[in-house]
């Protein structure tokens, strides 16, 4: 698989990122099969959260491929924490706390990057700044990025990080693209398309060099569920199947093609723990839609143009 830059660190990473959210329900051998599907896709880059399974996922993932030293170089490893239950923490002793657990289950001496999950309220950007200075200085995380963060959060952080900003987890999918739209809608005042909900982090995180990685590219609403295949999207889903055929892929891998042909050089994170599925996200990143393709894509899913 083709790669890229993490955001502005040496970091290669394949351009599509394998998710590890619902890893935990698998038995071992099914876990087995599906990190060597994604291997033998080229697509090492696993990501991962203290919170996904109650930390099953990260411990079934070690067992399943008995991650050992020898092969820890094969694997990229990303995980997130933040998140408590009642509450979000980006306090010194959380993050410490949390590394290490997510070190001992993933039965590793480090991360290659950890992101902070969703935004604290509480966060002191002096007191994450020194840290992530601890956990590198440690060798426990090698480079650090954001999840769910605004542009302000981020520029916060910033002023006191002494290393880049390299990813941002995002929610974007064709049907969630409110950051896309709003570009676009720009000063149409009578037009909820228009609405900045974001901050335009989008724009920003372009401007920065950070890695935008878009989390859920087949759901719609807030885990409401898939639109691939889903009778209330039929306009979507005949165009999606009408490209599909054109290039003889799935509607699963035009979808992510949709994500990667957008400038920004995103790496979405694929969510299914179905193989077949995994292949066909992974396919798309030999695929590149033609502009015309992208926008017929972009209003078969209800977007409009200003």
């Amino acid at each position: 698989m083709r790669t890229m830059p993490l955001g502005a660190t040496e970091l290669q990473v394949p351009v599509v990122a394998v998710g590890c959210m619902r890893l935990a329900p698998l038995s071992r051998a099914q876990a087995e099969a599906f990190i060597q599907t994604a291997l033998e896709g080229g697509a090492n880059f696993f990501d991962h959260a203290d919170i996904y399974g109650g930390g099953r996922s990260e411990s079934l993932f070690a067992e399943a491929i008995d991650l050992r030293p020898a092969i820890r170089e094969q694997f990229i490893l990303q995980s997130k924490c933040g998140i408590r239950e009642g509450s979000f923490d980006f306090s010194k002793e959380h993050i410490l706390s949390s590394v290490d657990g997510i070190l001992r289950r993933l039965n590793t001496e480090y991360l290659d990057v950890l992101l902070l999950h969703r935004p604290d309220a509480l966060l002191e950007p002096e007191e994450v700044a020194e840290t992530f200075d601890r956990l590198e200085a440690a060798g426990k995380v090698r480079h650090f990025g954001v999840s769910n963060q605004p542009p302000m959060l981020m520029d916060l952080l910033r002023k006191y990080l002494h290393r880049p900003i390299a990813a941002n987890q995002l929610q974007l999918s064709v049907t969630e693209a409110s950051m896309i739209a709003r570009t676009m809608h720009i000063n149409m005042q009578h037009d909820d398309a228009s609405l900045d909900r974001d901050g335009d982090v989008l724009d920003y995180c372009r401007l920065h060099d950070i890695t935008v990685q878009p989390w859920s590219p087949f759901q719609y609403g807030f885990f409401e569920g898939v639109f691939l295949d889903n009778h209330k999207f039929p306009a979507l889903n005949d165009k999606l199947n009408q490209i599909a055929a054109r290039y003889g892929v799935t509607n699963t891998a035009i979808t992510m093609a949709w994500l990667l042909r957008h400038p920004a050089r995103m790496q979405p994170v694929t969510g299914t723990m179905n193989v077949e599925r995994l292949k066909e996200c992974i396919k798309a990143a030999d695929i590149r839609l033609t502009r015309e393709e992208w926008y017929e894509i972009y209003l078969a899913a209800g977007h409009t143009l200003p």
